[in-house]
């Protein structure tokens, strides 16, 4: 993961650990736009609405974000000519707007606050994995990737990387992955992309496995030679469970850095949706100190985070919460 050394600069020049943005569909849903049951899920909405998504990426910024996400994780460009009734063409030109959109956000939130102290914030163009295409929760199981080959793996995630290298993300983001051989396909397919810098976070089931059954720390020995991959880590999992799986990877005898970024530990609930607690996501502030002693250099959340908990995660962190510091 040879990559990880400018990582690390970056961070050094921004004191610490990079802050990510949170859940950007739960943002949406929060100013009331529906999204349960919508095969794009928040993709849609760069067809139909997508001034709603830049809204939501800049008050992630407000909030603090080091790194905001492009709304294209459950999209493709199949899934757009499916469900959209589109051309290939257009398709293609809807996965690009997801960083086009990200980047105008980026632009004015730097002309507007002018922040000191920071860089520039990045963009990361989301890429989940072919179970969330599948519209069955399969993304947290992995059951898909029995009936596939890694080359079925590389030939589903083309398109959509091929769009978010073209339209200039500063990284790829591979998400939520819960099958060691869609990560074997992921990084190999990455090397047709030679440019092009990633990130790879797995779907954890517990503390030392990945929804597929698979030892996590063989996952990160799998996939951290790539010298294209800037860190690898879990995302979408209760924050209770970062600090096991973390340690059961130290014993590799390498200092990867981790991206880590968790849900807020609430129960969904495939009938009614997510069940609410006040008290699940508070725990992320407070294990983020541990999470950076053991090698974390990016840190954000995942479902059910907004900008509030990303301005306490900064502020725990780095001591201050939003535009100047």
């Amino acid at each position: 993961m040879g990559s990880s050394a400018g990582l690390r600069l970056y961070m050094s020049d921004n004191n610490g650990p990079l802050i990510l943005d949170g859940g950007l569909a739960t943002e949406l849903e929060a100013q009331g736009i529906k999204l349960q049951g919508d095969p794009l899920w928040n993709a849609r909405l760069l067809h139909t609405n997508p001034q709603a998504i830049k809204d939501a990426h800049y008050r992630f910024l407000l909030s603090g974000a080091d790194v905001i996400t492009t709304a294209t994780y459950q999209a493709s460009v199949s899934g757009f000519m499916n469900h959209l009734d589109v051309s290939c063409d257009r398709a293609k030109e809807l996965m690009m707007s997801g960083v086009h959109l990200a980047k105008e956000t980026v632009e004015k939130f730097v002309s507007d606050t002018h922040p000191t102290g920071r860089r520039r914030p990045l963009v990361a163009g989301s890429v989940g994995p072919y179970g969330a295409f599948l519209l069955d929760g399969s993304e947290y199981t992995g059951a898909y990737a029995e009936k596939m080959s890694e080359e079925d793996f590389k030939v589903w995630h083309r398109p959509q990387i091929e769009c978010l290298a073209a339209a200039g993300a500063d990284f790829v983001a591979f998400e939520t992955i819960p099958s060691l051989k869609e990560a074997k396909a992921l990084v190999d397919l990455l090397r047709e992309f030679p440019d092009v810098k990633a990130w790879l976070s797995f779907s954890c089931k517990d503390g030392r496995s990945l929804s597929d059954g698979s030892l996590f720390s063989e996952a990160v020995q799998a996939v951290i030679g790539s010298d294209q991959l800037v860190a690898v880590g879990v995302n979408c999992c209760p924050p209770a469970l970062l600090q096991p799986l973390l340690d059961s990877a130290a014993s590799l005898g390498t200092d990867p850095c981790w991206v880590v970024y968790p849900n807020s530990g609430e129960d969904w609930d495939s009938e009614h949706g997510w069940r609410t607690s006040k008290t699940a996501s508070s725990s992320i502030p407070k294990l983020s100190h541990t999470w950076r002693k053991q090698g974390a250099a990016l840190i954000g959340g995942c479902c059910r985070i907004g900008p509030d908990e990303i301005a306490e995660l900064r502020r725990e962190l780095k001591g201050s919460s939003t535009t100047a510091e």
